[in-house]
């Protein structure tokens, strides 16, 4: 990454997008302190990230990664239980913590698989636990990566849509790395599109996904319409651009 600056504010959420290899996940676990910058600093809530115990960080940031592991003896419930742990001095949840979870689950679409191992689930049942324990931690900021991975069509904007809700409701904010531009441009209040480790283009949607700049970054023409009835913008992949000769 090279100088990557941006405020993320309460009640906003924002998309990361760019292309494989540009620095969607590597700026993610530089927000989570899984890994170092060279230079500069990540704060949150006026304190540098690297200053934090992990139970400190875990009361502000929430990640929900690619990779939500398959091999968990537990069942959906206990996991989602889990992210109350920041909140307890025992491990040991109460009937607010249940409570909590269960809404969590249901927030997520994952309420009917609750009793369910986790190990038996699918790769998209998977995601959407992870995102209920997410969000039953109950953090200042929601960290997401490609949240929509392995979901089909209909749970892609179910989990799209249960992050956007838990914005407005609760006033988080959210950083969600994406692939689709069309959702990310109906969901993201703003856009931070990156290339090669460095920012394009930071704002919202109307402002970042600009045909020519679209094109230099993923190297194909694309067009780019506003919705006639939902208002957003949908990007339309054209045709492959030739290869740069760097």
């Amino acid at each position: 990454m090279d100088q990557v600056s941006f405020h993320l504010v309460p009640g906003e959420y924002w998309g990361i997008v760019g292309p494989n290899g540009a620095g969607k996940t590597t700026l993610l676990r530089l927000l989570c302190g899984f890994l170092k910058p060279s230079s500069g600093a990540v704060h949150v809530a006026g304190q540098r990230v690297d200053s934090l115990q992990p139970n400190q960080l875990a009361r502000h940031l929430a990640l929900v990664p690619q990779d939500s592991g398959s091999e968990l003896d537990f069942t959906a419930l206990e996991v989602v239980l889990m992210g109350r742990f920041v909140h307890n001095s025992r491990w040991r949840e109460s009937p607010a913590d249940r409570q909590i979870a269960l809404e969590a689950l249901q927030a997520a679409g994952a309420r009917h698989l609750a009793d369910r191992t986790f190990r038996t689930l699918s790769g998209g049942e998977r995601q959407r636990v992870v995102l209920a324990r997410a969000l039953a931690q109950e953090p200042q900021i929601l960290l997401l990566d490609e949240p929509t991975a392995n979901l089909d069509p209909r749970f892609q904007l179910a989990a799209m849509e249960t992050v956007r809700q838990a914005v407005d409701a609760n006033g988080m904010a959210a950083l969600a790395a994406l692939h689709d531009l069309t959702l990310a441009a109906r969901y993201c209040d703003k856009l931070l599109l990156l290339h090669q480790g460095r920012v394009v283009a930071a704002g919202p949607p109307e402002t970042v996904l600009q045909p020519v700049i679209l094109a230099e970054v993923y190297g194909v023409t694309v067009t780019v319409e506003r919705h006639p009835r939902l208002g957003h913008l949908v990007v339309l992949t054209d045709s492959l651009l030739p290869a740069p000769s760097w």
